[in-house]
């Protein structure tokens, strides 16, 4: 696959206005202005949020003009796209502590000496109240409380504040004073990055692109997600990484090799040919387990984590240093076995939780589960094993 092609799809959900279209802006050689924008709301980076920044150092390596925006001046705001409450207001001094932490792990998949990093405090901060009214009459207050979780929030009584209307202008601004061809984000981001479109369009009269980019599924099938337990942070220690990804359900293999690795395409569908012809997931999921952490810590520390593994697990010597967890508040109200193995991941389904309690192949403490209606009462240490998949539960 070369390059351009790859960069088109790879990780790609949607590009608007269309991919055609922006193959034929890359093949015409000109260095494009490419961008992706953070809020440090947070100061922890996991294996889905990596999938934008991978996409933006490839365009980096192609030579393109490449920015890693901070938002420090739109995190006063806070961004509410996939949230279903206002986020609080953090000060300065947090935005730049979380910042730096932020950066600090972006630097594994970023080569920052290619790409330049700015804030857009460096122009928000400058807008007079004259000049917000006027980039406002661009949009409508209606597409912006049409869209999903503001309707809900509205239709359930709850508060929208209206500083939250003024967060797509603001990136919409972005786009703007940067002289944005190509804006890179997630697919819950597409309403805000078509706003910088708009605003390209409106005041240079040019066409702009978004890409927008496909969310990794969590460990317990999911979209991965910094509330719901099931993410792999860039930080996580090599043992518990690897642990988490030898914890994944099968189907999940390939999306992980494809956004959650730098393996070539080609790798990418040798793997899938070799899962195509009946060999063991277990030896892909090994290959993929051992490339992550080799890629976010280094090769012989995946190599040591793969050894410990194979110790601990394929040996039935396990324990509860590097097990993935889950929040014991998320098993609170579980009514039966059934729905443990489904919440924690294990288990793709009740079909499949069913058949791997009849099967024998279930364990809490290491106590064989011999009935689906079993009803577990959990407690903090507790470890929940289904054959090689095992999860520790946590406060």
């Amino acid at each position: 696959m070369d390059k351009t092609e790859e960069l088109l799809t790879r990780g790609v959900a949607n590009i608007i206005p269309g991919k055609e279209a922006l193959r034929k802006l890359l093949e015409s050689g000109t260095p494009l202005n490419v961008y992706l924008g953070i809020d440090p709301t947070a100061t922890l980076i996991h294996l889905g949020n990596a999938v934008p920044l991978r996409k933006l150092q490839a365009f980096a390596e192609l030579g393109h003009n490449v920015t890693f925006l901070i938002g420090d001046f739109t995190a006063l705001i806070g961004d509410t796209s996939d949230k279903d409450m206002e986020r609080p207001i953090l000060t300065s001094e947090e935005i730049e502590k979380n910042f730096q932490t932020y950066k600090f792990q972006a630097q594994k998949i970023l080569d920052f000496t290619k790409i330049q990093v700015r804030f857009n405090s460096e122009w928000l901060k400058e807008l007079r109240f004259k000049e917000v009214i006027r980039l406002c009459q661009h949009f409508s207050a209606g597409d912006f409380i049409s869209r999903e979780l503001i309707k809900k929030r509205l239709t359930e009584g709850k508060k929208v504040g209206l500083h939250e209307l003024l967060y797509p202008v603001m990136q919409g601004y972005d786009s703007f004073m940067m002289d944005t061809d190509i804006q890179i984000g997630g697919t819950d981001q597409t309403f805000n990055m078509q706003a910088g479109r708009t605003l390209i369009h409106d005041l240079k009269n040019k066409e702009s692109f978004v890409i927008a980019n496909a969310f990794l599924t969590g460990t317990d099938g999911r979209k991965m997600s910094k509330t719901w337990g099931n993410a792999i942070w860039i930080t996580d220690a090599p043992n518990e990484m690897y642990g988490k990804v030898m914890s994944l359900n099968d189907d999940l293999i390939i999306q992980y090799f494809t956004l959650g690795t730098g393996v070539t395409i080609e790798q990418v569908q040798a793997v899938e040919k070799r899962l195509g012809s009946g060999e063991n997931p277990m030896v892909a999921k090994k290959e993929l387990a051992l490339r992550i952490v080799s890629e976010l810590h280094s090769k012989d520390v995946a190599a040591t984590a793969q050894k410990e593994f194979e110790t601990r697990f394929q040996k039935g010597h396990i324990t509860q240093a590097d097990l993935p967890t889950i929040p014991l508040s998320k098993l609170n109200r579980v009514g039966s076995i059934l729905d443990t193995l489904v919440l924690s991941g294990i288990a793709v389904s009740y079909t499949a939780a069913k058949r791997l309690v009849e099967q024998k192949a279930v364990k809490v403490n290491s106590e064989l589960v011999t009935s689906p209606k079993d009803q577990p009462k959990h407690k903090e240490g507790d470890i929940i094993q289904a054959g090689r998949k095992a999860v520790r539960i946590k406060k």
